[in-house]
């Protein structure tokens, strides 16, 4: 069997519903799936030197006022998932919230909440969301610290549909 580059070493696993019978990508039908209620919860950090986070959460960035950019930002890219990850659903979500958490002395955490109700999960929704503001914090901020990392974007909940709920210990 060949994958996209010609190769012949790909082998096809059962468990991975983005593939058909021949190891090839394609987009889940969900069609035949009742719509129930369905939460995810994702969070991330962004490390920075000290002086970078003493400036943020103070309001001395010349581009303004980082997080709560960040924070529109992750809720524009969870409404556009589906743009982004190629074979993502696209959703009517109910509700993004995107919070942060200074955690001193060098670190910001961002948790991300997306909801909706409907027949497919939402835990790209809110891994993307946490994704997009470490990135926009890292911009607005990189004129202080070229040296920030953005670090552990996980799913840490997720509730609804056949698999049930999830909780990340």
């Amino acid at each position: 069997m060949l994958d996209d580059t010609g190769n012949d070493h790909m082998t096809t696993d059962a468990t991975f519903s983005h593939l058909d019978e021949h190891g090839r990508a394609k987009m889940v039908d969900v069609g035949h799936k009742s719509e129930s209620s369905r939460i995810a919860r994702a969070s991330g950090l962004v490390r920075m030197n000290p002086e970078t986070l003493q400036a943020l959460l103070s309001g001395h960035n010349p581009k303004g006022e980082v997080l709560s950019v960040a924070r529109v930002a992750g809720i524009q890219a969870a409404k556009a998932t589906d743009r982004l990850i190629p074979l993502c659903h696209s959703l009517g979500l109910d509700s993004v919230e995107v919070h942060f958490e200074a955690r001193p002395p060098d670190a910001i955490a961002i948790l991300a909440e997306a909801r909706l109700t409907g027949r497919t999960g939402v835990e790209m929704e809110a891994l993307v969301a946490v994704s997009v503001s470490a990135l926009t914090i890292y911009d607005m901020c990189k004129a202080f610290d070229r040296g920030m990392q953005i670090e552990l974007v996980r799913l840490d909940y997720k509730s609804g549909g056949q698999s049930g709920e999830f909780h990340r210990n």
